[in-house]
């Protein structure tokens, strides 16, 4: 099902997301995250979560990842 989600959309014109909406989604997800008790849980929800979240803010957390990288590659080389 969660596929044919993805399927559709990336046949349909590209849907512009809100950061506000996703942030109320993420917010919320991470309260229900807390008051779980199952691990199998907690960890589908966990990656719900973390997809939502770069629906918007991709590009953010790729830059700082990469900088991050870049920099551990730095320290090594010396």
């Amino acid at each position: 099902m969660f596929e044919e989600t993805i399927d559709q959309a990336e046949d349909n014109d590209f849907e512009e997301i809100c950061s506000d909406e996703v942030d109320r989604v993420v917010e919320v997800l991470d309260g229900l995250i807390e008051n779980i008790q199952s691990e199998n849980v907690k960890h589908f929800l966990e990656e719900a979560s973390s997809s939502i979240y770069y629906l918007v803010y991709e590009d953010d957390g790729n830059d700082a990842t990469a900088e991050a990288e870049d920099g551990d590659e730095m320290e090594q080389a010396a």
